[in-house]
């Protein structure tokens, strides 16, 4: 017996029928990401990353708390309370836009955000989380410094106890919305280990000078912190963690966003070359017709359809109170490394218009190589995976 089945169209930006596996609501989220990024981003983005700067940030970062984006995945406290899945999905959206962007939305809702959810006092949550997912005050997350990037135990910004204060000094680097937060979450050295400090920045003694010269997140506001002498109350500091496990638990929720994020960059820039074959002609016919640049774009999407079943099959494993901190260096280390190739591969189909800002490929381009680095370089997730796989520990 035989039936007579009417398959569905080829969608040739999803060509393994990733789709069927979204939910109503896990669309809905995409939709209402994809909108507010098509409205209020995507006609301006080029700009703001030519300039260097993002045009009435306050105002963009109150609409998407207005969406419901800003620390998405926390529950109460003005949050929205949805999944690791729909969290991941905006994050995808959001990068699509720009890594900026999503830098933005992340530093917000996995860094701060979720610090003070986590590990804050009530008075704290009280204070900031409502403001923070209203997108009435923005956060940063200290813990970089010059000279301790992958190697955060061996940072230099230290506290000491002042009768019941805390006096805090020291230099954090290459911190997102330092220059524009209402309130810093910094990590320093103290007599009983690692702790998290809660930090207005209108404390005397702080300052976030901007960091200038980047070629890369250029619509992101990038900042070194400078803390001289700020002196804060007792209440000031996160009660309940001490350690490094504190600021790398918060690490780990952002770089879950970074495996979707830098699928959106990566459809971005596939997108963009899947329209530009199509329609640049050579030799009488549009460069799509030739089989060198069919490899290019099947390889690509091959790549993307991979990473984003990966970023799924994590984001189910977080929903279920299953994901293992590895499995996110797993999913960090691969998604970045392709999606950075699907641009390279990408500015290769434009040829020389794939230079130009008038397409997204190298603006995000030039953003992975941040990304790359930045939630902890392949060297390290390279040798997390690596003790996971082989019980052997080589990062001394």
């Amino acid at each position: 017996m035989s039936t007579t089945t009417t398959l569905p169209a080829l969608n040739p930006m999803d060509p393994a029928g990733l789709d069927d596996l979204l939910t109503p609501d896990e669309k809905a989220v995409r939709t209402a990401v994809r909108t507010l990024c098509a409205e209020r981003i995507d006609p301006f983005v080029a700009d703001w990353f030519e300039r260097g700067e993002i045009s009435d940030l306050r105002g963009l970062t109150k609409e998407l708390g207005a969406l419901g984006v800003l620390g998405m995945h926390l529950e109460g406290y003005g949050c929205a309370g949805m999944s690791a899945t729909e969290y991941g999905i905006a994050c995808l959206e959001l990068e699509a836009a720009d890594s900026g962007i999503r830098s933005l939305v992340s530093v917000q809702g996995s860094l701060a955000m979720f610090a003070i959810w986590k590990w804050g006092t009530e008075d704290q949550k009280q204070q900031w989380l409502p403001a923070m997912a209203a997108g009435e005050a923005i956060g940063c997350f200290g813990l970089t410094e010059p000279d301790a990037g992958s190697d955060p135990g061996s940072m230099r910004t230290r506290a000491r106890r002042d009768g019941d204060d805390w006096i805090l000094d020291g230099r954090k680097m290459w911190i997102t919305n330092g220059s524009v937060a209402d309130v810093a979450v910094v990590w320093a050295q103290t007599d009983e280990g690692v702790r998290g400090f809660v930090v207005p920045t209108d404390a005397p003694g702080f300052s976030a000078p901007l960091i200038k010269h980047k070629l890369s997140l250029r619509a992101s506001v990038t900042s070194e912190l400078v803390l001289d002498g700020v002196r804060l109350p007792a209440d000031a500091a996160f009660p309940g963690v001490r350690g490094l496990k504190g600021p790398l638990s918060c690490l780990n929720e952002a770089r879950y966003g970074i495996v979707w994020g830098a699928m959106g960059a990566a459809r971005s820039s596939l997108e963009a070359a899947l329209s530009y074959a199509g329609e640049r002609v050579q030799f009488g016919r549009p460069i799509s017709a030739y089989q060198l640049t069919q490899q290019k774009l099947v390889e690509m999407s091959l790549e993307y359809a991979k990473g984003v079943l990966l970023a799924l099959h994590l984001g189910r494993r977080k929903d279920a109170g299953a994901l293992r901190p590895e499995q996110v260096s797993l999913g960090k280390l691969n998604n970045v490394r392709e999606a950075l190739e699907i641009c390279r591969t990408a500015r290769s189909i434009l040829g020389a218009n794939g230079i130009s800002l008038e397409y997204p490929v190298i603006r995000h381009m030039n953003n992975l190589e941040s990304v790359l680095t930045y939630e902890g370089t392949v060297e390290m997730h390279t040798l997390v995976v690596g003790q996971a796989v082989t019980g052997q520990a080589a990062f001394r």
